[in-house]
């Protein structure tokens, strides 16, 4: 976890997984690197929201690999689940609710949350059921803001097709995918 910045109540706080996804935020944004994968996220986004104070919004930004042929750019999402904790199961199980999806946004894409990175045809084909868009943090920050009482959005910039050559295609677009979420960033938090 690297917090660049000081966290206050009228301002934004940007999170990120990665610096190759943050390298052209402006810097007097304050801006929380979180590390890959739920866990990271989830702790680092805790770790910060109770220490206070509490950032007027969580935006998470990031890449994400596409679900569906043909979705390329930035989307706001709307619901974000975890794709790879079984709830219904859980429910069952249980009597409880654990993992819920998570309404963010009106209008926007879905997005599933999981802590493998989608790399075959096959595991997006299946997730494409149920989301459009792919992570490994955006639940973690949107469930820790919620717990905190925090608002949060979640954006996220296409950087693949989540499927085979999914690795390859994200280290030779997160560079342009940076710059594509700097400059929605400029536009959108001036």
């Amino acid at each position: 976890m690297i917090l660049r910045g000081t966290v206050r109540a009228d301002r934004p706080l940007v999170v990120l997984a990665v610096e190759e996804e943050a390298r052209y935020l402006p810097p007097e944004l304050p801006v929380l690197l979180t590390g890959i994968g739920k866990v990271n996220a989830a702790s680092a986004v805790a770790t910060v929201l109770a220490v206070g104070p509490h950032p007027a919004l969580l935006l998470n930004l990031g890449t994400a690999g596409a679900l569906r042929p043909g979705w390329t750019g930035i989307h706001e999402i709307a619901t974000v689940l975890q794709h790879d904790l079984d709830t219904e199961l859980l429910r069952v199980l249980t009597g409880q609710t654990f993992g819920a999806p998570l309404p963010l946004a009106v209008e926007g894409a879905v997005l599933a949350t999981g802590d493998t990175f989608v790399a075959d045809d096959a595991a997006r084909d299946r997730l494409a059921q149920r989301a459009d868009l792919v992570d490994m943090e955006g639940y973690a920050v949107a469930w820790a803001a919620a717990q905190a009482g925090v608002p949060c959005r979640l954006v996220k910039q296409v950087s693949d097709e989540a499927g085979d050559g999914a690795v390859r295609t994200w280290r030779e677009s997160v560079d342009a995918c940076a710059r594509d979420l700097a400059d929605w960033a400029a536009r959108h938090l001036a």
